[in-house]
């Protein structure tokens, strides 16, 4: 019966670690027939608001001092 029983277990736990692994796969299969993020729609207020802040640590060629006007 322990023996059945450990087999049992093993199963699952193989099952469960598999599915795991293929949980990302599955994701970026499913994500290639629709993208992430829509280009028809504007930015929401929280991509907009960040948007200055993610060049300022930037050595290569500085922040970027443009001021873009909102659509």
């Amino acid at each position: 019966m322990s023996r059945k029983r450990n087999a049992i277990v093993a199963a699952g736990l193989v099952a469960f670690a598999s599915a795991g692994l293929a949980f990302p796969f599955y994701m970026a299969s499913k994500s290639l027939k629709t993208p992430v993020i829509d280009s028809s729609k504007p930015l929401p207020s929280q991509a907009t608001f960040r948007g200055p802040y993610i060049n300022t640590g930037s050595r290569d060629i500085g922040p970027d001092n443009q001021i873009y006007p909102k659509k």
